[in-house]
């Protein structure tokens, strides 16, 4: 399952695999296409939250072909950097081995920013900042990389 040597492989890692790591993998799918190998899965699976799919349309990025995925499934994969995007993930990241770079950059929760929101408008903006901030780290990624390693 490993891709080619050329390309490092990425993982994002958060609860449940249905927001914030799913972003991360379509932003990094849509401007790392050829210098990364991107994947996203979380310590339990909650399925992929539909408002997640919808923000990313709306910013021209589809993902709305992705699965939530358990973080045992990848076990076949090497990666070189695993990005925790919560701080649950972070706490129970599971070991990958010396050679894998693991950090932490958190991000909010978009389900629980949005669920005092008193409009669906108001709930998606919460989805849409949180966005917006993967976005913004996610075009920053080869310099991220050698800042944080």
């Amino acid at each position: 399952m490993q891709e080619t040597a050329s390309k490092m492989n990425v993982l994002y890692l958060c609860t449940g695999n249905s927001c914030r790591s799913q972003m991360a993998e379509g932003w990094t799918r849509y401007f790392w296409p050829k210098e990364y190998s991107t994947y996203s899965a979380g310590i339990e699976t909650h399925g992929v939250n539909p408002k997640a799919i919808k923000v990313m349309a709306e910013a021209g990025v589809d993902i709305s072909g992705h699965t939530s995925k358990h973080v045992d499934s990848l076990n076949d994969v090497t990666f070189d950097y695993v990005f925790t995007v919560c701080g649950d993930a972070n706490e129970q990241c599971p070991v990958f081995g010396k050679e894998v770079s693991v950090i932490h950059v958190g991000f909010e929760d978009p389900p629980k920013l949005a669920a005092k929101a008193s409009s669906d408008e108001e709930a998606l903006n919460c989805y849409r900042r949180v966005r917006d901030e993967i976005r913004d780290f996610v075009e920053r990624l080869p310099e991220e990389i050698k800042e944080r390693s």
